[in-house]
């Protein structure tokens, strides 16, 4: 990560990678494509870049991938490249939701290591087959939380575990945006289309598309093991069919006690995800908008500003850090460090070794739990708010 020379000492040539989805005009692909550049670990080979051989092949020559590897469907992809001698390793998955499950099948079914956008799956069935799919490959498979890859968060982590806070008590997680404070799926906008469709996006609107990831950082960070949860759901835009607001409840076990906030109608939020935890002994506040620095309050005394590269930094952090201080990181390298940790893993893989002991690489376990957080929301919320636990 940090460290270049380090890197090319464990990686002879780079890893062999496939997409499927990313094509032109599509979002997160090109973000998948950055972050698998940085640390120089990856190299895309082959791809079914859309849903037309066409727009596939225009996008294959956009990304210098050689036309007779840009497919036509992500069925004819694994099947093809498992039987090639120079095939691809891994496959970056950057589909709508309802698509998730059947690609990351087709691959793992062919050995082919998945590094999948959230969440895992569209429904909570299919995430449980999934999970039964993947425990059945030899492949990896790596789920994309990207916010848990910043260097702020791994010392949050850190000290959480360590017990610098003490007994955690209370975790506050909100995720507000404003980009769909109006119907701006009428509009042909692309990602507005398929977030707010049940059809493609699964039982979840809002809470699916970033409530997933509050919910999974909180988890991340603390530890913690929720017992269960309160929702209470909303669709504040008229004709929507998906929720775009939610607040939550969480119990954990052990006696913590958390709040999660989501929202894509918070008029003047752009992506505000910001995390609060606090113990016997202290608490922790970061914010994504401003990621490189981690507030600390011991009990009692005044607050401490951490920062990434720069003063309070620990080895949790700087393992992550590339720049020096004062120079902002943020969203490509917290992407960065996981297909980076995924890296690591399928070289190792290569010889038939288990990923590093310090992976913290979100796994299909992890998005199962997603799937299921999002399931026990919405059911919630429409038996009237009453309490879930997870269905796992």
């Amino acid at each position: 990560m940090s460290n270049s020379e380090t890197d090319n000492a464990v990686r002879p040539d780079r890893i062999r990678l496939g997409m499927v989805g990313g094509g032109r005009d599509a979002f997160i692909g090109g973000v998948h494509r950055i972050a698998a550049r940085i640390d120089d670990h990856y190299a895309l080979v082959a791809g079914a870049f859309s849903s037309t051989a066409e727009k596939s092949a225009a996008s294959a020559a956009d990304l210098g991938v050689d036309a007779d590897r840009a497919y036509a469907s992500f069925s004819d992809m694994a099947e093809s490249e498992a039987a090639r001698d120079d095939g691809i390793e891994a496959v970056s998955i950057v589909t709508p939701n309802h698509l998730h499950f059947p690609v990351a099948q087709a691959f793992l079914d062919k050995g082919i290591h998945v590094i999948c956008d959230k969440p895992l799956t569209s429904t909570l069935s299919d995430a449980r087959a999934l999970v039964a799919v993947a425990q059945k490959s030899q492949a990896l498979f790596v789920l994309t939380h990207n916010y848990t890859g910043y260097p702020m968060i791994r010392q949050a982590r850190d000290m959480i575990a360590k017990g610098v806070l003490g007994d955690v008590r209370v975790v506050q997680v909100e995720y507000p945006q404003d980009w769909l404070s109006t119907k701006l799926e009428d509009s042909g906008q692309k990602q507005a289309g398929w977030r707010t469709d049940p059809e493609r996006s699964g039982m979840g609107g809002c809470i699916g598309d970033i409530g997933t990831h509050a919910y999974n950082l909180a988890g991340f960070v603390t530890g913690l093991e929720l017992d269960a949860l309160c929702a209470d759901i909303q669709s504040f835009v008229d004709g929507r069919q998906l929720d775009d607001n939610a607040h939550v409840m969480l119990r954990y076990k052990g006696g913590a006690r958390g709040m999660l906030w989501s929202s894509q109608v918070a008029a003047g939020n752009e992506n505000a995800l910001r995390l609060r935890v606090y113990g016997s002994q202290g608490g922790l506040e970061w914010q994504q908008e401003d990621p490189n620095y981690l507030w600390h309050t011991p009990l009692g005394e005044p607050k401490r500003l951490l920062t990434r590269g720069g003063s309070g930094a620990t080895e949790a952090a700087n393992a992550l850090t590339r720049i020096p201080g004062g120079h902002p990181e943020g969203y490509l390298e917290g992407f960065a460090n996981l297909y980076t940790d995924a890296a690591h893993a399928i070289i190792r893989a290569r010889d038939g070794k288990s990923p590093p002991a310090d992976s913290l690489f979100p796994t299909v376990q992890d998005g199962l739990e997603g799937v299921a957080f999002v399931s026990a929301v919405v059911t919630s919320s429409q038996e009237g708010g009453v309490w879930k636990s997870l269905d796992l």
